[in-house]
């Protein structure tokens, strides 16, 4: 069983930056989605893949990872870069 660990993504639609120091452990799909027959929605049978545990830091999920025997992938952050310019630049 294979996973991998993330930090919430800050969403590009809002200015708030609430929740985004959680981490997050999310399974790796172990099935391909294939349609239902009847209603043709997609689905499986891998119920890992609604499961997604939340943590306060990385090294929580890392070690609840190693405690449980799930290989666990760290997807690291890329640093926020600010750019700081002023009304008046729009102008120039």
């Amino acid at each position: 069983m294979s996973a991998r660990i993330y930090q919430r993504p800050k969403n590009a639609m809002q200015s708030g930056k609430a929740l985004l120091d959680q981490w997050i452990l999310d399974f790796v799909p172990a099935e391909a989605k294939k349609p239902d027959p009847l209603m043709g929605w997609a689905g499986s049978g891998d119920m890992n893949q609604q499961v997604q545990l939340k943590f306060p830091t990385c090294e929580e999920a890392k070690s609840y990872a190693d405690r449980y025997g799930i290989d666990a992938v760290v997807h690291s952050t890329p640093p926020r870069r600010l750019k700081i310019q002023a009304y008046a630049d729009n102008f120039r």
